[in-house]
């Protein structure tokens, strides 16, 4: 079981990196490449605050902010692992997407974001992405399935 969380944090974190990687060779900062017109693409910005321009500039305490976040779940991983399904994988695919955007953290002073849908105005990233399905897989576990438990 333990191999089957780690093949996906993998897998999600190589994604999101090689992603990042190819952004910032192929791409100059702020430039603008359409995929669907007037809907999706890609742009490249250096994001150093949080979601929705939160924070902006606060690296060290966002960084710490993740890292705290981080050894918490560590401390917690066998109570984690002894929950239902989607609460491990929410927590497994949140913590991967929170690592790869501390991993921009502290090498680039930013968060590399490039994802940009016209409908909803934030750039994000893959990263962004694991977190909040993570995040959702959690929510439908306490909102939904607590609610057929109790």
């Amino acid at each position: 079981m333990l191999l089957n969380y780690a093949l996906v944090a993998g897998l999600i974190l190589i994604c999101d990196r090689l992603s990042k990687f190819l952004v910032m060779t192929r791409m100059v900062e702020g430039e603008s490449i359409t995929l669907i017109p007037s809907f999706l693409y890609l742009t490249y910005v250096r994001n150093q605050g949080a979601a929705f321009g939160f924070f902006q500039g606060q690296v060290i305490f966002l960084s710490a902010v993740a890292v705290l976040c981080l050894l918490f779940i560590l401390t917690q991983w066998r109570k984690i692992m002894a929950k239902g399904l989607l609460v491990r994988w929410g927590v497994v695919i949140s913590l991967v997407g929170a690592i790869g955007n501390l991993i921009d953290r502290v090498r680039f002073g930013a968060v590399i974001d490039f994802i940009d849908v016209l409908v909803f105005p934030p750039i994000f990233n893959i990263a962004d992405v694991a977190i909040v399905l993570g995040v959702g897989l959690l929510f439908w576990e306490v909102l939904i399935n607590d609610r057929k438990a109790s």
